[in-house]
């Protein structure tokens, strides 16, 4: 996908699209049905440790990031845009050299997950102990979403909130150009992940008090206000406004730091082992859709960051009616907001492992078909 950035022809540049597609799906699936089967099937730690986890993988992630813009940046400004020859439809430098930093940056965690990651299929089983195929693992997912409300919810505050994420990604730079000063896209790109590590860092340091559907609720508000501000320095249309769009974008950032390790715990909780990659990639399905009919429409950029702030009110509405805590947020967090985590760990990784055998046993029983293999 990296590769094909340096290529001028559009069929080479829609192969890198595809494939990005694919990486990127695997990105938001695979990773994490890896570590919530590994941490509480495979290793039997405690519940409310997941969400620390969760959070602490956002925070190093934005750390990497905030380095990676910066690098970016820096490559950018180092070689000029151009055709390696004359005529040539392949081009190096500008902003192609950070893809090529990309590159190395993804050979090096290939190594690292073939050294150091353990495979992990999940429960790759369906309930007669047969291996269950796509079709199997796509009709249990399907059915999940009929017959879950919780589920179905869900995938409206996923489908929501990150595709008006990737409509923002794509209207971002626009909103910030400015004629008199060429914006240095790197480090704004690394104060949006600095932000973003401050929310998730935020995230963690309230999970012990607030469960995350409230986290989630909170962040859809104030990803709201965030697109009205961006809405209404779009009308304005003038640099003036510029400084407006950035606190705005900034906030909306800080929103996606909160939001990751919130629904992270959130999704664990709610979609069974079974079918969990299946169900996370079909919650991707109206996700794309969002995207590309935001982006297929002629609309203005004050229009999208409108049915922006529409998605965002919808997620709030779906996770608000998702009702009371679950067994997940009650055994995450103890009488008065206390973590349910005891001074003898291996009594509470004990305890945890057989509240969560039991959760999953009733999980199975009510949806009979399953088998996702991770």
């Amino acid at each position: 996908s990296c590769m094909t950035k340096h290529f001028n022809k559009y069929s080479i540049l829609l192969v890198g699209r595809i494939t990005g597609g694919v990486a990127t799906s695997m990105l938001f699936s695979c990773f994490e049905c890896w570590m919530v089967s590994e941490h509480m099937q495979r290793n039997g730690f405690s519940g409310s440790l997941l969400g620390y986890m969760f959070g602490l993988m956002y925070t190093v992630m934005y750390c990497v990031a905030i380095v990676s813009g910066l690098a970016g940046q820096f490559v950018v400004d180092a070689a000029p845009f151009g055709p390696v020859s004359e005529g040539s439809s392949f081009h190096m430098g500008g902003k192609c050299a950070p893809f090529d930093l990309a590159i190395v940056c993804l050979v090096i965690g290939m190594v690292l997950i073939l050294a150091l990651f353990e495979e992990n299929y999940g429960n790759a089983e369906d309930a007669d102990g047969q291996s269950a195929t796509m079709m199997d693992n796509i009709r249990s997912g399907v059915r999940l979403l009929r017959s879950d409300r919780r589920a179905l919810l869900l995938g409206i505050v996923v489908s929501a909130f990150e595709g008006s994420m990737y409509a923002f990604v794509f209207n971002w730079t626009p909103a910030l150009h400015s004629e008199t000063t060429p914006p240095p896209h790197g480090v704004i790109f690394a104060l949006f992940m600095m932000a973003c590590m401050c929310g998730s860092s935020a995230a963690t340091l309230i999970a012990e008090w607030v469960k995350p559907t409230m986290r989630l609720s909170l962040t859809f508000a104030a990803g709201f206000l965030a697109f009205a501000m961006s809405t209404y320095a779009a009308l304005g249309g003038s640099e003036e406004h510029l400084r407006v769009s950035f606190a705005a974008f900034m906030l909306f950032e800080f929103c996606v730091g909160v939001y990751f390790p919130s629904v992270g715990v959130l999704k664990s909780d709610i979609v069974p082992e079974e079918v969990r990659g299946t169900v996370y990639n079909l919650y991707r399905v109206p996700l794309n859709a969002i995207v590309v009919g935001l982006l297929l429409s002629d609309i203005s950029m004050a229009t999208c960051f409108k049915l922006n702030a529409l998605f965002l009110l919808a997620a709030l509405a779906s996770v608000v009616s998702m009702g009371p805590p679950t067994d997940f947020d009650k055994h995450s967090l103890g009488e008065g907001g206390e973590k349910a985590v005891g001074e003898q760990m291996p009594m509470s990784v004990a305890n945890s492992k057989d509240s969560c055998t039991t959760s999953t046993s009733k999980r199975r029983a009510a949806h009979a078909n399953g088998g996702d293999q991770v």
